[in-house]
């Protein structure tokens, strides 16, 4: 059975911390499920780490179904959340709960998450009352890269950090199921988390969250343009790959592969 909103709303009133990874394709949705995370965030940062774009405002709808419902091909237990692309939900509350609709009944998702504060509280509404559930998503939100000026740390003044903490409130209210919390500092996000009834995963947010998430490919050392502050990489399947890669062309080269173990 898949992990449903129940299981997440049981672990932070026990006190267990969820954990959250991206996946964007079948191999590495089958690691994280089989690792036994609980949750699968299909990122619009797939713009980024898988396409190569600069930013993750290109990411497409067609291109979001697409993946999730790659990930939801390679699970059976995990809660897989696709995220709303750029300009997917802002224009209308209609076009909002569309493509959310699409997501869930195209792309398989059990949850979408959307970005930004009191200007998309009657979109969560809406999708809400679509029976579709919704993450939020609050501090440092990359579709709004172009009016914050680049990835900075967010909440750090106290007008930012009242106006996060009102966000986190009414985006409750209007029925999100849970909060991401990214690039905040750690003592608004405890300050948040104790408030909400609903849990928060951080990135870039500290310790005191009820969940954490990153992506994967900066967990694992695949993404090599840059490294956030909040990136811990466990291992750095880059630097082996490029080795393995570079022993195949050496030996294809000087004639050692194939030899007769992989002949017929």
């Amino acid at each position: 059975m898949r992990i449903t909103v129940v299981d997440l709303f049981e672990k932070k009133k026990e006190k267990r911390k969820i954990t959250m990874l991206t996946a964007y394709d079948y191999p590495f949705a089958s690691l994280v499920e089989e690792a036994g995370l609980d949750m699968i965030l299909v990122g619009d940062s797939l713009s980024m780490v898988v396409q190569g774009n600069e930013t993750t405002l290109p990411v497409t709808m067609e291109e979001m179904i697409y993946h999730t419902k790659i990930v939801v091909k390679a699970t059976k237990r995990v809660m897989v959340v696709a995220d709303m692309p750029f300009m997917s939900y802002q224009v209308s509350v209609e076009e909002a709960i569309r493509n959310a609709g699409r997501l869930v009944k195209e792309g398989g998702a059990q949850a979408v998450k959307l970005e930004g504060g009191r200007e998309i509280i009657n979109h969560v509404k809406g999708i809400t009352e679509a029976e579709i559930p919704v993450i939020g998503h609050l501090g440092l939100t990359p579709q709004a890269v172009l009016r914050m000026g680049g990835y900075k740390l967010q909440g750090k003044v106290p007008e930012q950090a009242k106006r996060i903490k009102e966000d986190a409130l009414r985006l409750q209210d209007a029925g999100a199921v849970a909060i991401v919390l990214e690039v905040i500092p750690a003592e608004l996000a405890k300050e948040i988390t104790e408030n909400l009834e609903i849990p928060t995963i951080g990135i870039g947010a500290g310790p005191h969250c009820d969940g954490q998430v990153l992506v994967i490919h900066d967990l694992l050392g695949l993404f090599e343009r840059f490294t956030p502050k909040f990136v811990k990489k466990y291992t750095n399947l880059r630097e082996e790959a490029l080795l393995a890669i570079r022993k195949y062309k050496e030996e294809v080269e000087s004639g050692k592969f194939p030899d007769e173990t992989h002949s017929f």
